[in-house]
């Protein structure tokens, strides 16, 4: 996620959704810092996690944040691999999608969030038991939809699509194996056979 973030969201103008778009809004309609926030934002999602999710989730959460910013701060150090990707929005959008929704889908998988938005996605999505990859897609379209306001349409558009990749391959690889192991345990826990 780091990678994918530093070396091409950041580089291709190619907005997120989620709690980070969001820090960008409230820096553009009421003049308040990301960095203040972004904290308080994230904060209050990470508190909803852990009254849904318990205290496992902020352990393996914090291990995720923490993961992200020592990698953000390493790539940082090495500089940009593809300082051309600014000139290539579509091919940003996508690789970036893959970047963001494979290293959030891991954190997720592992039940840990290395964001604020993560941490509500996946207490809705245990509250409500809808699909993650539905309450991401929500989220960020609200979000983005707010953005029209002061970032070009153009831009939205590459966006949109990043976000949208993003959500899908985020509840792709949380449920990667999932319904196999349930079977599995259920037919364990039934005396049934050791393979389902």
């Amino acid at each position: 996620m780091a990678f994918g973030l530093f070396n091409i969201h950041s580089f291709a103008g190619v907005t997120e959704g989620g709690v980070l778009g969001l820090t960008l809004l409230l820096d553009h309609w009421l003049d308040i810092s990301p960095s203040i926030s972004g904290i308080v934002l994230n904060m209050i999602c990470y508190l909803l996690g852990w009254r849904t999710l318990g205290k496992e989730f902020i352990c393996y959460s914090a291990i995720a944040g923490g993961g992200f910013s020592l990698f953000y701060a390493v790539f940082e150090m090495i500089g940009p691999l593809f300082p051309n990707i600014a000139q290539m929005p579509l091919l940003a959008s996508v690789v970036g999608a893959v970047f963001v929704g494979v290293g959030v889908g891991l954190s997720v998988r592992g039940g840990g969030a290395p964001g604020g938005d993560d941490a509500l996605a996946m207490s809705l999505s245990a509250l409500t038991r809808l699909n993650i990859k539905w309450i991401y897609l929500f989220s960020d379209l609200l979000v983005l939809g707010l953005s029209i306001t002061y970032i070009p349409l153009k831009r939205i558009a590459y966006s949109l699509l990043t976000v949208v990749l993003s959500g899908q391959i985020i509840g792709l690889v949380q449920s990667i194996g999932k319904g196999k192991r349930r079977v599995c345990r259920l037919t364990k826990r039934d005396g049934g056979a050791e393979d389902a």
